[in-house]
């Protein structure tokens, strides 16, 4: 075995309705002045005003944000901060998708730290401190609620990360009933989502890849596979809806130690320059990077592939990652999903473009089981559209 470090949220509570115990939470472990980083979607959808009445309740002053937007651009993080600092915040609560926690992990940090976003782009620049922080989850998806990452949308496409330890929250707060009002589409969106962070932090290269995170990555692909369909057709089924909010999170944590590769590098121009959702985006090139890489880690697939298809016991072999891949595809199909680009209204003559902004997503080409040349990433963007 070789060495690898793990690390995680020291705190993580998992119950329907716990966000009605927010605020006897955040007297004990957050602060008193709260600022709560959100967006207008679910204020409007009345999924904020519980955390409210929790956190008023519990006699803490609390200012809401509520600007934040899908992949949100340095202008919401700046005015965010603004917004925390003008409340004379000791704390942060991030409630939302991906979008909302990322936000509030960069609230947290650069409130107290002082640090500058353009100085901490990039893989251990940030390093604090940061005020106390809770995330709670209203996707199961983007497991961002246990990971060290937060991704901003710089000029007009690109995206860059900050990648810290210190970003970790000190509370994950997964109440399964803040996700029985997710559409179809976005629940199926947001669950294929998990599902690559499983496999690409299964097969990452990274110096770290632990057996820690392959157990996660496993048990998240069980959770997810066994009930994504179940949550997409029946929204209200509460054991569905935990299962699959479980199995994001593990997912997160086994990417955050364990990290993503060339699927998100690709996926990352389509929401940019296009405004698709991210875990749509990954979906569109999943099957196509997995066959790119199946060459060098058809191992991996097969180990992988009983886990969320129970049919696939016994795959082996070139084949056996072929299964696996075609298996993801037509579970992608039939939760409802895009096939293709152009079902999206990406232009072929975009694939160019969009290779070269891939190719900067170094970050993650790092991980790839297989070097990723422009070239290729041109190939798979074709095979895709």
């Amino acid at each position: 075995m070789t060495s690898f470090t793990f690390n995680t949220v020291p705190s993580i509570l998992v119950a329907p309705g716990a966000i009605r115990r927010l605020g006897e939470i955040a007297a004990a472990r957050l602060g008193s002045r709260v600022a709560l980083i959100t967006d207008a979607g679910l204020v409007k959808a009345g999924l904020v005003e519980p955390a409210l009445e929790a956190l008023r309740t519990s006699g803490i002053a609390v200012a809401v944000y509520d600007r934040v937007v899908a992949d949100p651009p340095e202008s919401v993080v700046r005015e965010a901060v603004e917004a925390a600092r003008a409340h004379d915040a000791d704390a942060v609560v991030g409630l939302g998708g991906g979008s909302s926690m990322d936000v509030a992990k960069l609230v947290a940090l650069l409130l107290r730290s002082g640090e500058t976003l353009d100085a901490i782009y990039g893989v251990g620049l940030a390093t604090g401190p940061r005020l106390p922080l809770l995330l709670a989850p209203t996707t199961a998806g983007t497991g961002s609620e246990v990971t060290a990452v937060s991704i901003v949308t710089t000029g007009a496409h690109e995206k860059k990360g900050v990648v810290s330890p210190i970003l970790l929250p000190d509370v994950a707060l997964l109440d399964p009933e803040l996700t029985l009002g997710l559409p179809p589409h976005v629940t199926a969106a947001t669950g294929i989502d998990a599902m690559v962070h499983a496999i690409e932090a299964y097969t990452s290269t990274s110096p770290n890849n632990n057996p820690i995170s392959r157990a996660l990555a496993r048990e998240a692909l069980r959770l997810l596979g066994r009930n994504i369909r179940r949550a997409v057709r029946h929204g209200r089924d509460l054991d569905a809806r935990t299962n699959m909010l479980l199995g994001a999170m593990l997912a997160g944590q086994a990417f955050a130690n364990s990290p993503v590769a060339a699927v998100h590098a690709l996926a990352y121009p389509i929401g940019g320059h296009f405004g698709v959702p991210h875990g749509l985006s990954n979906a569109l090139v999943l099957a196509h990077v997995m066959r790119f890489n199946a060459p060098v880690c058809f191992e991996a697939y097969c180990d992988l592939a009983p886990h969320a298809f129970p049919e696939l016991e016994g795959a082996v072999g070139e084949r056996g990652a072929e299964s696996f891949i075609a298996a993801l595809a037509a579970l992608s199909a039939d939760i409802g999903l895009e096939p293709r680009l152009r079902d999206v209204g990406i232009p072929q003559d975009a694939i160019p473009m969009m290779a070269e902004d891939a190719m900067k997503q170094t970050r993650l080409l790092v991980n790839n089981p297989r070097p990723v040349t422009l070239a290729d990433a041109k190939a798979i963007y074709e095979a895709a559209w």
